[in-house]
């Protein structure tokens, strides 16, 4: 018999956490900049969290087909808000830059963990489940938004620099 839908979806979370630390970590090691080496090595720090509680969440899932009820730790709107709305950082960041690419790369991950958590939330029959689901979601939503957030200024940054607008 083939593996349970349940065991694929956490082995899919799992990876997709361990894809976006890998990519987070990459860019804090290539980045020769403070600011944005600070926030991907958060961002990195936070998908290491994800990994954790979903690795155990596997664990408990593999020994009794049910998810463990529990509290995961800080809420979405933790302490990036502050390092992602830095002057600094947006200042750090070029629109045409290794670090403005690494944000649109990271933009697409975060929509492919949202839709991934959103989906699974909605389907799942265990409330310990659906809880963790949309916990996730709810991470990868602010990191979106603030992810987005720095888009959005740095591209008006680098319009208003160059004289891109037409009045």
């Amino acid at each position: 018999m083939g593996e349970d839908k349940t065991v694929k979806i956490l082995k899919s979370a799992i990876l997709l956490e361990k894809r976006g630390r890998a990519f987070y970590t990459t860019v804090a090691q290539q980045t020769d900049k403070d600011a944005v080496r600070r926030f991907f090595e958060q961002m990195a720090d936070e998908e290491k969290n994800h990994i954790r509680v979903l690795s155990e969440q596997y664990r408990v899932y593999c020994e009794t087909k049910s998810f463990k009820s529990g509290t995961y730790g800080t809420e979405p709107a933790g302490a990036i808000a502050s390092t992602v709305l830095s002057k600094e950082l947006k200042d750090q960041i070029s629109a045409a830059g290794f670090e403005s690419a690494a944000i649109a790369a990271a933009m697409a991950m975060e929509k492919n963990a949202i839709t991934l958590y959103s989906q699974r939330a909605e389907e799942a029959t265990d409330p310990n489940e659906k809880a963790l689901y949309e916990w996730l979601a709810d991470w990868e939503k602010t990191h979106l938004a603030f992810l987005a957030t720095v888009e959005r200024e740095v591209t008006e940054t680098i319009w208003n620099d160059n004289n891109f607008w037409p009045f």
